[in-house]
């Protein structure tokens, strides 16, 4: 994106592809269609430091910007649930899409390099496995930590502080997160259970589908809440949002009075779920048997589910990194860095992270937009 904004002022741009291909993480996004962006794109759906230093960049390249892009290269697009827009084909059309804008404006790509080095005595020189190239700029844009086994490394936060910029403490965002012996002693034999839940933690609140797994919690709700968590912190579950729980179990109390509870918890819940939530000593009895009490005990515990997380699945699973360089040391408007004339950093390298959805391949267009019409 940087690069083809920047051809197409006329620059002379070179792109250095360590990866055989571009695009690698792009591919696989969205089941092979690509999320591309959201309608939905607000600041305040961004983490970071600086919650305003995103503003800029969003609001000047923003979502219609890109989906107006798509539509000009003629790619068929439609829209999911809370504003995800996709690919009605494949995620390799908004690849072909970029490479033919960055041919259109002579962008220079070259894959398979290794940089080895970077220094600036007057003018950058950055050193690879196949020979040494000159710039007046440089832009980093070579994303995070997330799922290494794409290519994925911390070359943008090594070069970042070679040259004095600060980092913002990374962390895996947008991930799975696993649970300790005692919350998985019941849950494990829920592995592939998905319910709607509203997921709290931090004062957040996401509702959206959570799945159970052989070593936690994922889905969307669980990896929207993951980037505001830290370590040790409570995460609080609504297994039945919009619902009163109480309210509905003295309801089927009165009006299934023979029906057991397991039987009654099925009828909002997975069977599986419903039968792993039932106190044992309730089991084999009619609901009417059950004191309002106990009841009452039970719904609290359904619309607010306390799960201790041991920790994440980590950058394996994670959709991005969240943290980064720090965007006190950066342009809001260029992404150029403020000690370091001629040094950008774009995209997920930079301490800004989206929201599950599309907001970090936003961010991606945008802040490489921004680079591109400075360089």
């Amino acid at each position: 994106m940087c690069a083809m904004t920047a051809g197409g002022r006329g620059k002379r741009v070179l792109v250095l592809e360590h990866a055989p291909e571009p695009g690698k993480k792009i591919l696989i996004s969205g089941g092979g269609r690509c999320n591309f962006t959201n309608r939905e794109i607000a600041p305040d759906r961004f983490l970071s430091a600086n919650p305003h230093f995103a503003k800029s960049a969003l609001k000047r390249y923003t979502q219609h910007d890109f989906v107006a892009l798509v539509e000009k290269h003629g790619i068929a697009w439609h829209e999911k649930t809370l504003g995800q827009l996709f690919c009605d084909g494949s995620a390799r059309q908004i690849v072909s899409m970029l490479l033919a804008e960055c041919a259109a404006g002579h962008v220079d790509l070259r894959t398979g390099h290794r940089v080895t080095a970077i220094t600036r005595p007057d003018r950058f020189v950055i050193a690879t496995d196949q020979g040494e190239f000159f710039a007046k700029s440089l832009v980093l844009a070579t994303g995070g930590l997330s799922i290494p086994k794409m290519g994925a490394t911390g070359f943008s936060l090594d070069i970042a502080r070679q040259f004095g910029l600060t980092i913002q403490k990374p962390r895996a965002g947008l991930v799975p997160l696993t649970l300790g012996v005692d919350d998985l002693a019941w849950s494990l034999p829920l592995a592939g259970v998905s319910l709607d839940v509203i997921a709290t933690s931090q004062r957040r609140r996401f509702q959206e589908a959570m799945l159970f797994t052989h070593r936690g919690l994922s889905g969307p709700a669980i990896l929207q809440i993951s980037s505001y968590m830290a370590e040790g912190d409570a995460l609080t579950m609504d297994l039945m949002p919009g619902q009163k729980a109480a309210a509905f179990l003295l309801e089927r109390k009165a009006a299934r009075p023979n029906a057991e509870l397991k039987t009654v918890l099925s009828e909002i819940l997975p069977q599986r779920l419903a039968q792993a939530l039932e106190p044992m000593a309730m089991a084999r009895k009619p609901i009417a048997e059950l004191r309002n009490a106990d009841l009452q005990r039970l719904a609290h515990r359904l619309n607010n589910f306390p799960l201790s997380p041991s920790g994440s699945e980590g950058y394996a699973k994670a959709e991005v990194m969240a943290g980064g360089i720090d965007t006190a040391g950066l342009s809001q408007r260029t992404m150029e860095a403020n000690a370091v004339p001629g040094l950008y950093a774009i995209g997920e390298a930079v301490d800004v992270t989206g929201w599950l959805g599309g907001y970090n391949f936003q961010w991606a267009w945008s802040s490489g937009w921004a680079a591109g019409m400075s360089v």
